[in-house]
């Protein structure tokens, strides 16, 4: 007769690394965009908050900001991560792109600027977490 061994259950502290591996890379993405985005509203460079923006050089910079920054959210995720860190980098990038996709829909009638701006940032919110976690396992690696 053979006997087979159940995986360890997770303990606390990795499951509670976990949970902030998830939270602090959603957060990261959060404050980093937001913080940025005030800089050029401060400056006149984008029009004032809740004005529409339908200048797509305008956006290409916001976008390309969000996109370095959601790399930064997957490689943080990544990094905290106690075990299986790409496992932890899926969990913000789906939550980013659900949230994406209900920002799209929510403002969709509400003429704030082109909408190819928040369809392109529910889009790439998993790919560029996967990316940035990826980027976090081949620097482990090279280490």
């Amino acid at each position: 007769m053979s006997t087979s061994t159940l995986p360890p259950a997770p303990s606390p502290r990795g499951l509670g690394r976990r949970i902030a591996a998830v939270f602090l890379g959603l957060l990261a993405v959060v404050v980093l965009s937001l913080g940025t985005d005030q800089i050029p509203h401060v400056a006149d460079f984008y029009p004032p908050r809740g004005e529409p923006m339908p200048d797509p050089f305008q956006n290409l910079v916001a976008l390309a900001s969000h996109c370095v920054y959601t790399v930064i959210g997957g490689h943080l995720a990544a990094k905290i991560a106690p075990h299986a860190p790409m496992r932890e980098v899926w969990i913000p990038g789906m939550i980013g792109t659900v949230l994406g996709t209900l920002g799209v829909i929510g403002t969709w009638n509400l003429n704030l600027g082109l909408h190819g701006y928040p369809i392109a940032i529910a889009a790439i919110g998993l790919p560029l977490t996967l990316l940035g976690g990826k980027l976090h396992e081949n620097q482990s690696a090279s280490a």
